[in-house]
């Protein structure tokens, strides 16, 4: 018997609570039951007396964000997916915790994906109020230095983008490998971290390597880059003046 799944939606927009919880109905079996309101304080009231087990929770609502709701809801046993309007702002914060968000308008397919990431990682959603704090504090503009949110096989793992040395990307998976000697594998694309990372001087220099340019030791003649570490890494023939002019900007 397959178990039953409550899904609980708060938007204050009741255009998009209506749409959303549609499309679930319709599309996703897997949640046999769909409530929605379109205020924070009504959806504190109904997580405590309904208690859910998946919400989705609109970012941006006034009087009190996502976020702030998540904090006076307390300790809680629920999933979150977020869902926002493009603002780059507030999909960085949750992409750089890991955090599963939809795009508005939502497209059914994203619904249904997202759903199934759900089913697979419910039993696995350690240190979730450790990252749901990394997301407000990126979000909000704080002064911590920002974490990058690291799934695992093993678990979780916060980094800072200063301690890793360079990525390694192998298919779907990327390599970590970190100042304190530690190599962390994750099933995500290179090209993910890629957009992630760029800001805080990571650079791809090969379609294999990402970088971090603060720890490159020097050059092996003009194919390959030294890091910290000792490795050695190929540069792509392409971006070789590229990736020269940007060590040259950095001093």
């Amino acid at each position: 018997m397959k178990p039953e799944i409550k899904a609980l939606i708060i938007d204050d927009e009741a255009m998009a609570c209506d749409m959303l919880a549609y499309l679930i109905r319709r599309h996703v079996p897997a949640i046999t039951e769909v409530k929605k309101c379109t205020s924070a304080k009504e959806g504190i009231q109904l997580i405590a007396a309904w208690q859910p087990d998946l919400l989705f929770l609109d970012v941006q609502m006034p009087f009190m964000d996502g976020f702030d709701l998540l904090n006076v809801a307390g300790q809680h046993s629920f999933s979150v997916i977020f869902t926002t309007a493009y603002n780059k702002y507030a999909i960085r914060a949750i992409r750089h915790s890991a955090l599963d968000y939809l795009l508005k308008p939502v497209d059914v397919e994203e619904v249904k994906q997202a759903v199934e990431r759900f089913l697979r990682n419910r039993q696995k959603e350690g240190r979730i109020a450790e990252r749901y704090q990394n997301a407000v504090q990126q979000l909000h503009g704080e002064k911590q230095p920002p974490k990058l949110t690291l799934l695992t096989p093993a678990g979780i793992r916060l980094v800072k983008p200063e301690d890793i040395i360079y990525c390694t990307g192998i298919n779907n998976y990327t390599q970590f490998y970190l100042r304190d000697e530690t190599v962390i594998t994750v099933s995500k694309t290179l090209k993910e971290f890629e957009g992630l990372l760029g800001e805080y001087g990571f650079m791809r220099i090969h379609k294999s390597f990402l970088v971090n340019l603060d720890c490159v030791m020097g050059t092996e003649g003009s194919e390959s880059l030294v890091m910290i570490n000792g490795s050695r890494l190929n540069i792509a023939r392409r971006r070789h003046r590229e990736v020269m002019k940007a060590l040259k900007d950095r001093g």
